[in-house]
């Protein structure tokens, strides 16, 4: 049997402008939204009609209707009928996991293309009954005369009408994210300051990418929608100075500015077989060559958001390279306090040698390269659709630039979800070395 691994090409991707909950996307829903990246995906790569071997992705906020989310949504597009759509989450990780499994299946021959992609929006988030009023409308349901549905019903009370909205909690400790990102602030010694300026840069580089025509071919108009409704050109660090404390009002450092909101929006991104791309003449971006996904103990106060480090330093031993082998870095901004946090424990021998298990740590990174056509602060983050839009920009930058890209998305639960990209050149040479 061969045991040739083979070369996972990153076509490119697609997504519609992501929006604030509530605002421009209020009535759609994640099947819409996910269907909508699919065609503009089939159209920019004139795939009507093809056949794709497996596109899968999922939704963090999703009703208990769109269990089927992934083929229901290939079902609404120009793709084949015969593409399998698989339903998959991993938190904020969930795109980047899915074309992780579908590099995997690439590179060892059991298929040839794959579409990774993800959509959310807490604008049409579920909300449910409180488990006593289910259980009567289940019996109610399941009752044979109008007797026994009435009897379903016996000692009612009003109350059990309150409406459950999801909770954005860790279940394990109580806490939301952006409390527990405010711990990491506090811990790491990450100031208001800095992180106001991570935001600011964000921004401006997000607001730049649209004005030079970067996004023209990244991002699909939608429900009369052309751009990200989070992003500010007119940001100013002066304005963002004014916004109170979100999470802790007493000594929080964390505010609307330096965090990412709740989003809508959804993403897609094509990978396959070079061979594949060959036959249909479709120009390789980059190459998907390792990834990672890891998790720490952040119920015992680890840090909620500090799996990606874990991720990252794995990830780097399995490929031979040092954390300043990349020419671009794409660190996930859900908050800008997690960025930070995550550069100083690299640097950090204490946090690499207890956490890590490197005598030496990882060391610093040029953050010129970190994030230059901004990020999820600007952006905005619709959960289970960032890890997709990261690996498009990055595989176009380096289509553009040449060289090799990191990717490091922290996600719910503890976890982190880890990428290289490499250019087509860059892997040439590598492979010609």
């Amino acid at each position: 049997m061969d045991q040739t691994l083979r070369r996972v090409a990153v076509i490119g991707g697609m997504r519609i402008p992501f929006c604030r909950s509530n605002t421009l996307y209020a009535d759609q829903s994640n099947l819409e939204m996910m269907t909508a990246v699919l065609n503009g995906l089939v159209d920019k790569y004139k795939l009507a009609g093809v056949h794709i071997d497996e596109a899968v992705g999922g939704a963090i906020v999703s009703h208990s209707k769109d269990w089927n989310l992934a083929r229901e949504a290939v079902l609404g597009t120009k793709l084949a009928r015969t593409t399998p759509g698989i339903t998959m989450q991993q938190a904020c990780g969930t795109s980047l996991q899915a074309a992780m499994g579908i590099a995997a299946k690439i590179a060892t021959g059991q298929i040839d293309s794959g579409i990774a992609m993800g959509s959310d929006t807490t604008s049409d988030a579920p909300i449910v009954f409180k488990s006593k009023f289910a259980h009567r409308l289940v019996e109610a349901q399941n009752a044979k005369t109008a007797g026994q549905r009435l009897k379903a019903f016996k000692g009612f009370s009003p109350t059990e009408l309150a409406p459950q909205p999801p909770s954005v909690s860790e279940p394990r400790t109580g806490l939301s994210m952006g409390q527990h990102a405010e711990l990491m602030a506090q811990e790491w010694k990450i100031s208001r300051a800095e992180q106001d300026q991570l935001a600011d840069e964000s921004h401006a580089k997000a607001a730049e990418a649209y004005r030079s025509g970067y996004m023209d071919d990244l991002v699909l108009p939608f429900a009369g929608v052309f751009r990200d409704n989070n992003l500010r050109e007119d940001i100013s660090l002066e304005k963002i100075a004014t916004l109170r404390p979100a999470f802790d009002k007493e000594r929080g450092t964390l505010t609307a500015a330096n965090s990412t909101p709740l989003t809508d929006g959804a993403a897609s991104v094509l990978l396959a077989s070079e061979e594949w791309a060959t036959k249909r003449g479709l120009p390789v971006q980059a190459y998907l060559t390792n990834a990672q996904t890891s998790a720490n103990n952040f119920v015992d106060g680890e840090g909620l958001l500090m799996a990606p480090t874990i991720a990252v330093s794995r990830m780097l031993d399995r490929a031979g390279l040092k954390l300043q082998d990349f020419d671009f870095y794409e660190i996930h901004e859900a908050f800008a306090a997690q960025v930070l946090a995550t550069l100083k424990a690299w640097e950090d021998p204490v946090y690499c040698k207890t956490y890590l298990g490197r005598d030496e740590p990882l060391g610093t990174i040029d953050r010129a390269k970190l994030n230059v056509k901004g990020s999820s602060l600007a952006f905005g983050h619709p959960f289970a659709a960032t890890g997709a839009r990261i690996l498009a920009n990055l595989a176009k930058l380096l289509a553009q630039h040449g060289g090799r890209g990191l990717i490091s998305v922290c996600t719910a639960g503890g976890m982190g979800v880890a990428a290289i990209l490499e250019s087509a050149k860059a892997g040439e040479m590598r492979l010609a070395a």
